[in-house]
């Protein structure tokens, strides 16, 4: 995987809790999206729903099933091919991506994965406020 999200200041003091496939190897940083009830798994399109950043490295095959991810925080994070506005609130994009969270987004928040806190143009990093809508 690339494009892992780099923590850059932390939110909150415990990690939620999600179910994750054994057989899945997930790295640390990368973005999860939720596909089930407390149940994640990697980004990897548009329009998925924000589960939470992976706290730690998950082998696949290790028998772990459960893992922490981190749901506040200033995370650095990669924009896709769109620019985005400092106090704009971005989604998921893609693996491990994020872009502006359009108008047909919002009201459906858990699409979105935080605000951002600088402009950003398209393949920049910038940094994100997670967690905030």
């Amino acid at each position: 995987m690339a494009n892992e999200a780099k923590h850059i200041q932390r939110l909150q003091d415990r990690l939620l809790e999600v179910t994750v496939a054994d057989d899945a190897g997930i790295a640390k940083g990368c973005i999860l999206q939720l596909t089930d009830a407390q149940t994640g798994s990697a980004s990897s399109a548009d329009g998925e729903f924000f589960a939470g950043i992976a706290s730690t490295e998950k082998v696949a095959n290790d028998g772990m099933v459960k893992m922490g991810v981190w749901t506040k925080g200033v995370w650095d994070l990669k924009l896709t091919n769109a620019t985005v506005a400092a106090g704009e609130p971005v989604k998921i994009a893609g693996a491990n991506l994020v872009a502006i969270a359009d108008d047909s987004t919002i009201p459906n928040s858990r699409e979105v994965v935080g605000v951002a806190l600088q402009d950003g143009a398209e393949n920049e990093v910038i940094q994100v406020l997670v967690g905030e809508r």
